[in-house]
């Protein structure tokens, strides 16, 4: 049950735990008359209602992050960049307190790399505006049309919108609610951000040093692994890269699948070679997350306790009617996904595409009050890790949550300078 959950989480707000006892109890007895000798019951679907949607989506298709060592370029024309007119809605952009936007060191970064063409690295393309604008459209299918969930018009009072501050991201995310709201807007659409410093939308190595110290080891031994380091010696032979420049099978695959979703093409090797790359990817990125606990933790565990806390906002019995949003959309990136699905048990062992989605609904049955989550990814059901099937009570759910979530507390004990002096000494 989810007070068991609750007592495992020690530091849940002590508010949460007596605010929801009641509902537990009301909960139990409706269960009891619904439950059969073996103890389980049906879930009658019609009786679901839905109370809030979580999307966690990548950034739409772009240019590569760093050009190849290679003669042989691709053409990243800024033609590449037009933006489609139906993707064209207006936002702004605030910190997390609503005052001004955050500089942004990695696009700083970015401009500094220009590619064969006249393109920066890491710009969204015409191709990545489409992909989100078609992420847009099967949302609104989904909780406009085919269920009356949000309103047809962008409304903020129903819709919290975050994005890490990188361009290419606040533009996917322009995108996507141009492709839901259909450009149409009750009030001013604002997209939240973080400092780069503090952010948790994706792995933050600036400010977690011992995830730093630990991914920097664990990315050396990971290309001395025998296959890993042996097949990425064939793919640079084949691509006329020499031995000592640095390029990884991160670095290949990236380039690769840009390529390849904008019909480009640079070294015929390349493409060649795309099912290993893609496959010593993955197991590279395996390497380095598998590795311990903490390491996923500290990768991903901030984030999941901003999920599990909208999840638990929802659910609690005092949150007052309307104080919690309807919908939270989040911006982020591959390396966001990939330990997500690891976290929740239901990687496909394949690198997140440009535009993919992780989305997460909470429903509440109408007579049991009970509380169920139902996961996608790409738009497939999935079932999480500990769950018995698609639609997981959301107990069983927020125990698979609990293995790798982290408080700020939690966070910054791992993440410490001192961890990390402690990890060298041999702790």
């Amino acid at each position: 049950m989810v007070t068991r959950v609750f007592r495992v989480r020690r530091w849940a707000p002590a508010g949460v735990l007596a605010s929801l006892a009641y509902w537990v109890h009301q909960r139990r007895a409706a269960l009891a008359e619904l439950r059969g000798p073996d103890g389980q019951h049906p879930v009658d679907r019609s009786l679901l209602e839905l109370k809030m949607v979580q999307v966690v989506f990548r950034h739409g298709a772009r240019s590569p992050l760093k050009p190849l060592p290679v003669e042989e370029q691709a053409e990243w024309s800024p033609q590449l960049l037009e933006v489609p007119p139906q993707t064209r809605f207006d936002y702004t952009v605030t910190n997390l307190a609503g005052g001004p936007k955050p500089p942004s060191p990695f696009d700083s970064q970015y401009r500094g790399t220009v590619l064969k063409g006249g393109m920066f690295a890491g710009q969204l393309t015409s191709v990545g505006m489409r992909q989100m604008f078609a992420l847009g459209e099967r949302l609104r299918r989904n909780y406009v049309e085919d269920i009356p969930f949000l309103s047809p018009t962008f409304n903020p009072r129903e819709i919290f919108v975050r994005s890490t501050n990188m361009h290419r991201n606040l533009e996917s995310t322009r995108c996507l609610l141009a492709g839901l709201f259909q450009c149409q807007k009750e009030g001013p659409v604002v997209i939240h951000t973080d400092e780069a410093s503090s952010e948790v939308l994706y792995p933050n190595y600036q400010s977690c040093w011992s995830l730093r110290e630990r991914t920097r080891g664990r990315r050396q031994a990971a290309s001395l692994q025998p296959g890993i380091s042996e097949d990425l010696e064939k793919v640079k032979e084949g691509m006329g890269i020499a031995d000592g420049d640095g390029v990884d099978f991160f670095m290949l695959f990236d380039n690769m699948a840009a390529e390849q979703v904008h019909g480009l093409l640079s070294c015929p090797a390349l493409r060649r070679s795309a099912r290993i790359i893609e496959q010593r990817a993955v197991d590279t990125a395996l390497y380095m997350q598998s590795g311990d606990r903490e390491s996923l933790q500290m990768a991903v565990g901030p984030f999941l306790h901003l999920l599990e806390r909208n999840l638990l906002t929802a659910v609690d019995p005092a949150t007052p009617p309307g104080s919690h949003r309807k919908l939270y959309l989040y911006a982020a990136h591959d390396v966001t996904l990939l330990p997500l699905l690891l976290a929740l048990g239901i990687f496909d062992h394949k690198w997140p595409p440009f535009a993919a989605d992780v989305t997460m609904e909470l429903y509440r049955h109408r007579e049991s009050q009970e509380w169920f989550v139902q996961l996608y990814y790409h738009g497939e059901e999935q079932v999480p890790r500990g769950c018995p099937d698609p639609l997981c009570p959301l107990d069983k759910f927020l125990n698979t949550l609990s293995v790798y979530t982290l408080s700020p507390e939690k966070y910054h004990t791992l993440c410490s300078q001192a961890r990390v002096t402690e990890l060298g000494n041999g702790e």
